[in-house]
């Protein structure tokens, strides 16, 4: 059975080479920049994290795992299996879905929850319903494609949940594809940050409709209720959410250069401070960060132990060079790296595969990681060498 184990270790090159980093980070904080030291980042928010999107690196985060009411941010989920099917070619974008008189009931003109307003017992195309569920926040559109895909909003939810897992969405329960309160319908700022990114990457054809400000639906005419996008930050996307519950939150991307940012914030009192929370924390990473080198194309970072192969370790390197976002300014930084995998490894172990990660922490309290990839094959090892392997695990446990 395997376990995820961390091993935290210094790796010479990688110790040599952060001591370094730190000494020229505080050399420059010290002389070029002292008066933009920087105090550590504080939010109202109850929940909140940062990501650069194109590393994964973790530049901020405020109590990112603990599961909280997702309100319509959950509805990041319900597009994506809709992504997914559209990518897969099972559903186009002029399918046409009825809304139920269920689905106009609980989230629609009824209901006096964010609707898209589609009578009952009336279509309207998929396209239309992604709209009206972007930037209308439409919960009679989200049940409606819920029940077609499905059969039903609950099968719907549990299709919801196993492809959270299935992507790695650690604290992620759905129990309906709205965000109306439900006791399962829980999300943290981690998982929000990570289907974001996920979205973001693996469905690109279909990202631009968060970035559109207006919807016209028959006689409506509906503006997006993600303000930041009419701010000058970068924002292109994603989504809001509000139940008393859940408080005031988005999930916000934005752009700036050739970098992207991830937000999510939760659980602020009112939308005048879920705005500001939001801009403050992007501002603040688009100035406060800056990428640094640690590791060329091909040079290896550590190792990470193999069971049972022709060899005991395989060397790790990353894609290219290995780059971190860290902190530009603050006096006195220092850094730790680790090797993070799920070991041990079992063979065969291919060149060019994925098997770890490096973390980069701050003192700052800022993280990095980076994949890391095996820079050789490992093939299966005979009889005798995984008796060894064995023998060594019984006798040592598995050696670092």
């Amino acid at each position: 059975m395997r376990s995820t184990r961390r091993f935290s270790r210094p790796v010479p090159d990688l110790a040599g080479i952060l001591i370094c980093l730190a000494f020229a980070l505080v050399c420059a904080a010290s002389t070029s920049h002292a008066s933009n030291d920087q105090a550590p980042f504080k939010t109202k928010a109850k929940q909140a994290i940062l990501l650069d999107a194109k590393s994964g690196s973790v530049l901020f985060a405020q109590d990112a795992d603990t599961p909280h009411p997702p309100a319509s941010m959950s509805k990041l989920m319900t597009l994506t299996l809709i992504f997914k099917a559209l990518k897969a070619g099972t559903l186009k974008l002029t399918d046409e879905f009825a809304v139920s008189e269920n689905a106009w009931r609980t989230g629609g003109a009824p209901s006096r929850t964010s609707a898209m307003f589609v009578p009952v017992n009336t279509a309207a195309t998929l396209e239309e319903m992604i709209r009206g569920i972007i930037i209308q926040s439409g919960n009679d559109a989200a049940i409606a494609i819920a029940e077609g895909m499905a059969g039903s909003e609950a099968a719907f939810a549990r299709q919801m949940e196993a492809e959270a897992r299935r992507i790695g969405l650690a604290n992620a329960t759905f129990g309906n594809a709205t965000g109306l309160p439900h006791p399962r319908q829980l999300m943290s700022a981690r998982d929000l940050a990570v289907l974001a990114r996920h979205i973001i990457y693996t469905y690109p054809e279909y990202y631009h409709y968060f970035s559109e400000k207006e919807f016209k639906y028959s006689r409506f005419r509906f503006i997006n209720r993600n303000r930041l996008l009419f701010m000058k930050l970068g924002v292109d996307g994603l989504k809001t959410g509000y139940t008393e519950a859940a408080g005031y939150g988005v999930t916000a991307s934005a752009v700036q250069g050739d970098r992207r940012l991830i937000a999510v914030v939760i659980g602020l009192d009112s939308k005048a401070e879920r705005w500001e929370e939001a801009r403050r924390l992007i501002e603040w990473g688009f100035n406060g960060f800056a990428p640094f080198k640690v590791f060329d194309q091909g040079e290896v970072v550590g190792q990470a132990r193999v069971w049972g192969g022709t060899r005991f370790f395989v060397p790790l390197v990353g894609k290219g060079g290995v780059e971190v976002y860290l902190p530009r300014f603050p006096v006195n930084q220092r850094l730790k790296g680790e090797i993070i995998y799920t070991g041990p490894l079992k063979p065969p172990v291919k060149r060019g595969d994925q098997v770890a990660m490096l973390r980069v922490t701050s003192s700052t309290g800022a993280e990095s990681q980076v994949p890391l990839y095996a820079a050789e094959d490992v093939e299966r090892a005979g009889l005798v060498r995984r008796g060894f392997d064995s023998l060594l695990h019984l006798a040592f446990g598995w050696l670092p």
